[in-house]
């Protein structure tokens, strides 16, 4: 009875052990299916990932030399424009000294045109005076032996012949001067006449022309004013009073409402005596001028 039971007992737990052993082994291999499935889409993950990573990398390489390439090309463009500045620079700067040096050479052509002026008239008055010294040398006074030259002849140039036909150059002057600054304005104008009519030719003709052109302006004759500062500028061009000539003849056509003519003068005046007060009085004028048409 015992070895039945043990038997039964013995067939029972054999039959539970084969029944777990039959059954036991399904469950792991559904369970390592399932692994091998998932690590199969893992690896196609990974494998996936370093496909991307790869053409990332390519990519990046290639913007990277994209990039470097840019860099380049911007660095040689730089240069190539710095370059250029340079060259324009380098011809401005040449075309600059190119035009100072022709405003230089057409000023100093202007000046010398300017005094071969001055000099043929200078030459044509005495040519005029030597003629009518001929003429009366030609044709002498029929009465007695007078020293007095005939009326209406031109008178001798130079010193005086006589000091009772020819005033004194320098006390005229003078007198004249004196006369103006006391506003005895007629009076310095015969007196400034007398020094033009009698020494034409000298330099102090010129200075009496001046004065004449200052009466005139006091005098609101601007017309008048502007021949006599040209009488300065035309026969006497190397006059100590060129300069304040040239200026006043700018102020008078100013005044005459001649703005574009005064504004030549002032400009004329800086570049022929750029150093002087006159000119630094133009450059006022100018300015304010300048000023005056922005303002409108």
């Amino acid at each position: 009875m015992q070895r039945t039971n043990t038997l039964r007992n013995r067939l029972l737990a054999g039959a539970a052990i084969a029944l777990l052993l039959a059954v036991a082994p399904a469950p792991a291999r559904a369970a390592s299916k399932e692994i091998i499935e998932l690590q199969t889409q893992v690896q196609q993950l990974l494998d996936m990932v370093q496909r991307i990573q790869s053409t990332l990398d390519t990519r990046f390489g290639v913007m990277q030399n994209l990039a470097q390439q840019t860099a380049d090309n911007a660095s040689q463009m730089t240069a190539a424009v710095n370059a250029l500045q340079k060259t324009i620079a380098a011809q401005n700067d040449a075309a600059n000294g190119k035009l100072d040096a022709s405003s230089s050479q057409v000023q100093a052509l202007n000046d010398s045109v300017d005094e071969l002026k001055s000099r043929i008239a200078k030459l044509d008055k005495s040519i005029q005076d030597l003629q009518a010294q001929l003429q009366n040398v030609q044709n002498p006074p029929q009465t007695g032996a007078s020293s007095a030259a005939p009326i209406g002849s031109a008178p001798v140039a130079g010193p005086p012949m006589s000091g009772n036909q020819t005033p004194p150059l320098k006390e005229t002057l003078q007198a004249g001067v004196r006369d103006y600054n006391a506003a005895k304005y007629d009076v310095a104008a015969g007196e400034f006449q007398d020094v033009i009519h009698y020494y034409p030719l000298d330099d102090t003709a010129g200075a009496a022309q001046f004065y004449l052109g200052e009466i005139a302006y006091h005098e609101s004759r601007y017309d008048d004013a502007v021949k006599a500062y040209n009488a300065v500028l035309e026969g006497f061009p190397g006059n100590a009073k060129a300069p304040a000539a040239q200026l006043r003849k700018g102020l008078a056509l100013l005044q005459l409402n001649k703005k574009q003519a005064a504004i030549t003068e002032f400009r004329l005046l800086i570049k022929r005596h750029p150093k002087t007060p006159e000119a630094t009085q133009a450059h006022a004028k100018l300015a304010a001028l300048t000023a005056k048409s922005t303002d409108r």
